[in-house]
């Protein structure tokens, strides 16, 4: 019912005339409707519209406060309201009191004095139905906006993401970075450009969700972010947006996990594939940028620096080595307590003067 139409009352009394007397007075600034039992009107209710009820407070089969008591659990939005003499005025009151009546209208009722109480009461339910109303719209934009940040916390970690909604400064503070020893973990995937020239586009988009939902379940196991997937490779941090005191261990560990999630993986998809697939996973730890890098107008969290781009290059010279996981000097002197390592010969890598140490990761001991 649009607020423009005339808004429905029902009253209820057990003589005959009043009703006639009451459509007569209000039927063309309401729609009236009567009753002349609260059996009768209670059917009535339940079929119509009726956001304002009136009853008389002495009839035969029960009180009005009774009947206003009735009908509240159905319908408790109604405004309710009492017609009675005064000898029952105690009784209205504390109806009243109790928040089960509206108001009470004295009888015999005065026609402009009853407007005006019905005027009120219509008031009272446009007020309710708009409160209403934009207590909806408030939720569904709630539900929106939790929505959206679900689906936002797909492509940005979600530590940031609520970094940024607490964030009190102006847009421009979303792009502060800063400096922090983290471990990076490459892994990349053998051989995949001729692994997906043989499947159709879908197939190739089942895999790789199906692939990297499997390898970003070990990193966010092992306490790390997936920074950003790059093509058919993987970049996970430890260390940020949070840290841990284990962060070349965590990488290390969850290293082994994702080689051991690679062999179920490839008892699931080597059929549909045509073989299994390899690959090969690099770790750098040290000192990198992280932040929200880009413009005003659009940004992404990631990390930059001299440590991601060796890691990259340690990554590279998996290639020939299946299910290899080679880390750097400063990784594999945290981690020699608890994995056994085997060292890789020296290799000198483009932008750095000295050979890297390299050592193989083996297992945990």
């Amino acid at each position: 019912m649009s607020i423009e139409e005339p808004m429905g009352v029902l009253y209820v009394d057990d003589e005959e005339h009043n009703l006639v007397a009451f459509r007569a007075a209000f039927r063309r600034r309401f729609r009236v409707h009567t009753s002349t039992s609260g059996r009768q009107a209670i059917g009535i209710l339940r079929e119509n519209d009726i956001p304002i009820v009136i009853t008389d407070q002495r009839m035969p089969d029960m009180m009005g406060v009774q009947f206003l008591e009735a009908i509240t659990p159905e319908f408790p939005d109604t405004v309710r309201m009492i017609l009675t003499g005064f000898s029952d005025v105690g009784a209205v009151i504390k109806a009243i009191n109790t928040g089960r009546v509206y108001r009470y209208i004295t009888k015999p009722w005065d026609e402009q004095e009853l407007l005006m109480t019905l005027n009120g009461a219509a008031d009272v339910v446009r007020l309710q139905r708009r409160e209403r109303q934009l207590m909806e719209e408030l939720q569904e934009r709630l539900a929106q906006q939790e929505r959206v940040v679900r689906l936002f916390q797909k492509y940005v970690p979600e530590h940031v993401v609520q970094d940024m909604i607490r964030e009190q400064g102006d847009d421009a503070s979303l792009l502060d970075g800063e400096s922090r020893i983290v471990s990076v973990l490459m892994a990349d995937i053998r051989n995949f450009t001729a692994l997906s020239s043989r499947l159709d586009p879908q197939a190739v988009v089942r895999f790789l969700n199906a692939y990297f939902s499997t390898m970003a379940e070990a990193i966010r196991h092992h306490q790390g972010t997936v920074n950003k997937y790059l093509g058919d490779g993987i970049l996970g941090v430890f260390g940020a947006p949070i840290s841990s005191l284990d962060n070349p261990v965590n990488a290390v560990l969850c290293a082994i996990e994702m080689r051991e999630r690679l062999a179920a993986f490839n008892e699931e998809w080597a059929e549909k594939l045509g073989g299994p697939i390899h690959i090969g996973i690099g770790i750098n730890t040290g000192e990198v940028v992280v932040g929200n890098i880009g413009s005003e107008e659009r940004v992404e969290y990631t990390v930059i620096g001299d440590t991601v781009n060796v890691a990259s290059r340690i990554e590279g010279l998996t290639h020939g080595f299946p299910e290899g996981i080679l880390v750097g000097a400063t990784t594999a002197e945290v981690v020699r307590p608890l994995v056994e390592l085997r060292p890789h010969e020296p290799v000198l890598v483009k932008g750095k003067d000295e050979p890297l140490s390299l050592w193989w990761v083996v297992d945990r001991l």
